[in-house]
């Protein structure tokens, strides 16, 4: 009989063919394991999301995957902001600040990065510019009517609200043609910027350049990257009749359906694990009821669900293709980088002991 602590836990993750299964005898090498062993299928992908399983892989792979899409992949972002005019109630930093995060659509692809340094010059080659002038002008038949009246209140004057589609790109040098097949602009159309109030206006002029999310969050190019580890949800003994509707019932994620086995068996009824996907390790299952002794819930530890949410500058997919790259990128450079330090040891013995 499982004692209470017993029923509460969930076993440790069991491996499926993972290299760490692997004695240093019988392996050949991680990267040729990968190479047999690594696939990637996806499940879902549209123009915002995808879910995709990252199979055969270990922990260390997946993280570093996870981070790289989070900080490491390029985008363009608003950086500078040059202030014209700007009586809104907004100060002038809250304003910048908010311009900065708005998702810009470019292919970072297409730019350089900016010199670091106040001597760098915006060129075509790594800036792209937004416009933006707007101007609250009272109707002329309001002013009629309040030329013998007392003025409107703030609370009663009308207001005008500043959505992000009206910046507009104005193209440097040559950029209204190299970029002409996709011109830059906001993602999204409606984010409200601000509110002006009768003879209130706002211009400025936001240059962005290409970064990444270790910079500023404003270029990471996904709201979230995530990974979870697949459920492996297990009824080691037939769990029938009324155990069987019980244990549907106890499911929150509807993991758990019901068989019609014909009545020829007691209850007629049986659990079967129809949608493991689903499982979000609640334990509920094996928290109470009849059947909580006849579940066993793993986890496999090599086949990762990753979720990616674009915030539309990037598609799904191309942020994928990019971290990939940087990864590929970051290994290539520290296989240089011990290269480098075994020569400079003389091929051997204790000189490379400072890495």
């Amino acid at each position: 009989m499982a004692t209470r602590v017993d029923a509460y836990r969930v076993e440790a993750d069991q491996l499926y063919e993972s290299y760490r299964t692997l004695s240093l005898a019988e392996a050949k090498t991680v990267v040729e394991h990968l190479r047999e062993n690594l696939r990637i299928h996806i499940v879902k992908l549209d123009a915002e999301e995808m879910i995709f399983d990252l199979i055969g892989a270990d922990a260390s792979l997946a993280n570093a995957l996870r981070r790289i899409l989070l900080a490491e992949v390029p985008t363009m972002a608003i950086e500078t902001v040059h202030m014209f005019a700007n009586s809104s109630i907004l100060h002038d930093e809250v304003l910048a600040h908010r311009l900065g995060l708005i998702p810009i659509f470019a292919d970072p692809a297409q730019f350089e990065e900016m010199p670091p340094g106040p001597s760098s010059e915006a060129t075509e080659h790594n800036t792209l510019v937004f416009d933006m002038d707007v101007t609250f002008l009272p109707p002329k038949s309001d002013e009629s009517k309040n030329n013998n009246s007392t003025p409107p209140s703030a609370l009663t004057s009308p207001t005008l609200s500043v959505f992000s589609n009206q910046l507009i790109w104005r193209p440097m040098g040559e950029q209204g043609v190299t970029l002409a097949d996709a011109p830059p602009r906001v993602v999204h159309s409606d984010i409200l910027l601000a509110k002006l109030k009768p003879g209130q206006r706002i211009k400025v002029e936001g240059w962005c350049r290409k970064g990444v999310g270790k910079d500023h969050a404003k270029y990471s190019p996904v709201s979230t990257a995530s990974y979870r580890l697949l459920p492996s949800v297990e009824i080691v003994e037939p769990v029938t009749g009324e155990e069987a509707e019980g244990l549907v019932k106890l499911c929150p994620m509807n993991v758990f359906d019901i068989e019609d086995m014909g009545g020829r068996k007691a209850g007629g009824k049986k659990a079967v694990v129809a949608r493991p996907r689903d499982c979000t390790m609640c334990r509920e299952c094996i928290r109470e009821g009849a059947a909580m002794e006849k579940v066993k819930l793993k986890r496999v530890a090599d086949h990762f669900i990753f979720s990616i949410e674009s915030v539309g500058a990037l598609s799904p997919e191309r942020i994928l293709k990019d971290a990939v790259q940087v990864l590929r990128q970051k290994c290539t450079e520290l296989l240089e980088a011990i290269e480098v330090d075994i020569a400079a040891s003389g091929g051997g013995g204790g000189g490379g002991g400072g890495r």
